[in-house]
């Protein structure tokens, strides 16, 4: 007997042909391979539409019994993004002097990166990934999320390349720890920092480092 609850609709979306899905992906994968982590951005502005609607293509993605347990606070005030980058750098520089280990600054050295975040406060719009871990309804239920950062991870990965697509460039940071994130986005306790993302153009001095990605025999089988 089925879930009373389960109300299934109609799902046809249109067909398409092998031969056209498979251009298209290979189109969409010669866009993504074309993506790089961005650390130099133009103070171009960014429309608000844009990345309004960069969130709602998020916001489709899949989820732990579709409770879509992610938040987005995107900020464009130039005082907002100043106290972000003092506060990131602050425990970058803690992370980059004192808790790194000379394996793991070894692995970041090809990258150039330091506790230097003129990113955040460069890029026209700073979205802040939050996490849901349950949702309080009106009468102090507690609504439990499931796959958590499976799903909030899976939002990102769609909100990023949707920007780029939109020809707009990205760098995914993660100070640690982020607990800062919650008091200078105002967000309530049920809600984890997960993830910054500075969005905008690569500036015309922009450089990135030289990187190859691996060969689809490196990173899959096919049986």
């Amino acid at each position: 007997m089925s879930d009373p609850r389960f109300r299934p609709v109609p799902y046809r979306p249109a067909r398409v042909p092998p031969d056209e899905s498979a251009r298209r992906l290979r189109e969409d994968y010669e866009l993504a391979c074309a993506r790089r982590t961005v650390r130099h951005f133009a103070p171009d502005p960014v429309p608000r539409e844009a990345i309004e609607d960069a969130i709602r293509i998020a916001g489709t993605a899949p989820s732990g019994a579709h409770r879509q347990p992610w938040f987005f606070v995107a900020i464009s005030e130039p005082e907002t993004k100043a106290r972000l980058r003092e506060a990131a750098e602050r425990e970058e520089r803690e992370f980059y002097e004192r808790r790194a280990t000379p394996e793991w600054l070894e692995a970041l050295a090809p990258l150039g990166t330091d506790f230097v975040k003129s990113h955040l406060t460069d890029a026209p719009w700073v979205i802040v990934v939050f996490r849901r871990d349950f949702e309080e309804l009106p009468d102090g239920t507690r609504l439990k999320g499931y796959y958590l950062s499976e799903s909030v991870g899976i939002a990102v990965g769609f909100l990023i390349a949707a920007l780029h697509r939109a020809g707009l460039a990205t760098l995914t940071h993660t100070p640690a720890p982020m607990t800062f994130l919650r008091q200078l986005c105002g967000r309530p306790a049920n809600e984890k920092p997960f993830l910054i993302l500075p969005v905008g153009y690569p500036s015309e001095d922009c450089v990135v480092p030289d990187l190859a990605r691996k060969r689809l025999d490196e990173i899959a089988v096919l049986r």
